[in-house]
């Protein structure tokens, strides 16, 4: 049973499970504070954090009657807010695009808490300003970490216990606590570095340094600044009169919910619109309303008559304002809704010569046999001027050698399309988009337990397509062979973006595609097959792997592709087999995962590892323990730890535990920013050695 929950507040559920009206306004009651100051803290100003709260309430009230242990109500519900705040950071925060450039930031207003120790005599006073202190300074950890100071904030205030926490947190009390402090030892050096940033005169060192921060804490600055003040005898002495965080949190009320809020989820749970098949708890939904004594505002709180904000988007700014929607990021340049008519020219001037003029160039199709709109009809020919509404219709249609062409616009099926038909070599099927037109194919409204596209056959070129919002996986390409995927954007799927799997998956190429926010990214998984390649992809802010080859028992080859705040970085293991495969792996970047830049998940085999880059990952930049692999030309920097190598490991002219002043620039903005018009990855300087040697 939980620490705190007893006999009686069991009863409560057990009746709530049973369909009594009052005991789940009561027992919602209770839960909306707890699941507001752990959501709301570790969101940390995020314009979302009343949708969260009210998407986690709706699911604890939905999974309410499937509980099977009434004991663990508040593990179980703080669990649910745990994880939608890990998918809300995966799918949005990572993938958020990079402020620009500000100047300088202005600390004046950091209260330094030396400057006037000597005149207080209210001890009180001083605990204040080090709240105060404590409060910004978590606004500098990174997001994983304001999840977890949540949690221990509610431990602090005795609203959750530690076994409370370490069941969000799916480990044990013991392994919970490791976690905790070395958030703790994080926060302290934020908070010495808003000391050291505040002091005056600043440390020289320090403002030399800081001359070339745009005023955006990103995990590079945290860990260039925490180092520094480390480091530096002149700002080390920072952090050596602070007050344990437990004392100061101690003294900070709980944050009362915004009755905007309570409305709200009253609103929809009196609906039934989002809950309407719950069983008994149906019947008392229409009725909850909030308690009076959870209404509030949540801006800030009161300590010795001062008043602190609690939560803020950057260290120094105010709450966002809400927007209709997250901007996309990245977005190819070279896709544009409208298409490019050709050039005509009008000129009657003599030319003395003729000048021959360029054909256009498209991202998709110029032409093709069937064409597909968004405002078409399954009843038409599948011409230009009668076009075919579904991708279905068109591929029960087309031949070996003949195209496929979608008109820009949305696409929203209500059922996953099937492809069986093949080519054959030198006469290849082609899905694409239409010329600089931009479809996409929206899968929201398919079966939850279906995948999107499903690919039996060979021979296809599929390219300017964008799919999104399947249930689970966009686009599986089942036992297939020499196919290839260009220029594809793949985005907000429940499990991968495109996946190749099966026996004798082979000759099949995936090129300068981008895979986002999706479960996990791309894999070439569980199956065999020779001659698989990945060129020019990047895989962002997905919630696994981003490049994932775990099952597949012959050699993948991975070149120039970048794979960045995901789970992992590039994961080429056994998928929970014993596996000893030799991918191969040149060119690629790994950059701020929050696991693993490169893992071998369990792959003894000789995996060939050249020219890469790991870089500020949160984790280990090459995990390689068990694998013979062979490493040569690589670079690790700024990772949590740089390598883990096997004994059998074979090293060359690799760079371990680099400084990142190697690099001509560690602002990755350019590389995550738009495709060049050819489709390939954009320039950029970012992790480009200042010297080849």
């Amino acid at each position: 049973m939980d620490a705190g929950v007893g006999t009686e507040s069991s009863e409560l559920v057990r009746l709530a499970q049973a369909g009594d009206r009052a005991a789940l306004d009561e027992l919602v009651g209770t839960c909306l504070p707890l699941i507001y100051n752990v959501v709301g803290r570790a969101l940390n100003g995020d314009s979302e954090v009343d949708d969260l709260v009210q998407d986690t309430m709706v699911g604890i009230i939905r999974g309410l009657p499937a509980l099977r242990e009434p004991g663990r109500f508040r593990s179980w519900a703080v669990t649910i807010a745990y994880r939608r705040l890990q998918e809300h950071y995966r799918r949005r925060y990572r993938s958020r695009p990079r402020a620009s450039a500000a100047p300088d930031p202005d600390f004046s207003d950091i209260a330094d808490p030396q400057a006037d120790f000597a005149e207080r005599t209210v001890t009180e006073l001083a605990l204040n300003d080090q709240r105060r202190e404590l409060t910004r300074a978590a606004r500098w950890l990174e997001p994983g970490d304001r999840q977890l100071f949540s949690l221990w904030w509610q431990e602090a205030a005795g609203e959750l216990s530690r076994p409370e926490v370490a069941t969000a947190l799916e480990t044990t009390p013991q392994q919970a606590a490791v976690r905790l402090q070395r958030m703790r030892e994080r926060l302290d050096g934020s908070r010495a570095v808003m000391r050291a940033l505040s002091a005056q005169p600043r440390c020289p060192e320090l403002d030399k340094l800081v001359k070339g921060w745009n005023g955006q804490v990103d995990s590079r600055w945290r860990k260039r600044l925490s180092r520094h003040t480390r480091d530096c005898p002149q700002c080390r002495r920072h952090g050596q009169d602070l007050v344990r965080p437990e004392v100061l949190l101690q003294g900070v009320a709980l944050v009362a919910v915004p009755a905007a809020l309570v409305a709200k989820v009253g609103g929809i749970l009196s609906t039934g619109a989002e809950v309407s098949s719950l069983g008994p708890v149906s019947a008392v939904l229409h009725s909850f309303t909030g308690k009076a004594a959870i209404v509030g505002t949540a801006a800030a709180v009161t300590l010795g008559g001062v008043t602190y904000p609690l939560w803020s988007s950057s260290p120094e700014s105010p709450p966002p304002t809400r927007s209709a929607a997250p901007a996309p990021s990245p977005q190819p340049s070279s896709i544009v809704v409208t298409p490019t008519p050709d050039a005509v020219s009008t000129s009657v001037a003599p030319s003395p010569k003729p000048t021959k003029r360029k054909p256009p160039v498209y991202a998709g199709v110029a032409a093709a046999d069937y064409y597909v709109a968004p405002n078409g009809s399954d009843d038409g020919n599948g011409t230009l001027d009668e076009p075919f509404a579904t991708l279905g219709k068109a591929v029960s249609e087309v031949q070996a050698g003949q195209t496929i062409a979608l008109r820009g616009g949305t696409y929203r099926p209500s059922e996953p399309v099937g492809i069986e038909v093949s080519g054959a070599e030198g006469r290849r099927i082609t899905l694409s988009g239409y010329r600089n037109e931009r479809p996409v194919i929206d899968f929201a409204a398919i079966p939850a337990d279906k995948w999107g596209i499903t690919q039996t056959g060979s021979f296809w070129t599929v390219r300017s397509l964008e799919l999104r919002n399947a249930p689970t996986h966009a686009y599986v390409c089942d036992s297939c062979q020499q196919n290839d995927f260009r220029r594809l954007v793949s985005r907000d799927n429940g499990s991968s973006g495109l996946m190749l799997r099966g026996e004798n998956t082979s000759g099949n190429r995936i090129l300068d595609s981008d895979f986002l926010n999706n479960g996990s990214g791309l894999g070439i998984m569980f199956g065999s097959g020779e001659g698989n390649l990945i060129r020019g992809v990047r895989a962002a802010g997905n919630q696994a792997d981003g490049v994932d080859l775990g099952g597949f028992a012959d050699p993948v080859t991975v070149r120039g592709s970048w794979s960045y705040r995901n789970g992992n970085g590039f994961t080429f293991g056994g998928g929970g087999t014993t596996l000893a495969v030799a991918h191969v792996l040149t060119d690629n970047a790994a950059w701020e995962n929050s696991g693993i830049g490169f893992n071998e998940e369990g792959n003894t085999g000789p995996a060939a590892l050249t020219g890469n880059v790991a870089f500020g990952n949160d984790v280990t930049g090459f995990y390689l323990p068990t694998a013979a692999a062979r490493l040569s030309d690589n670079v690790a920097a700024g990772n949590q730890d740089d390598a883990a190598l096997s004994p059998t490991a074979e090293e060359t002219e690799n760079l371990w535990d680099a400084d990142p002043s190697i690099f001509v620039e560690v602002d990755p903005s350019t590389a995550e920013g738009a495709r060049s018009k050819d489709g390939g990855l954009p320039t950029t300087r970012f992790l480009q050695l200042r010297s080849p040697s």
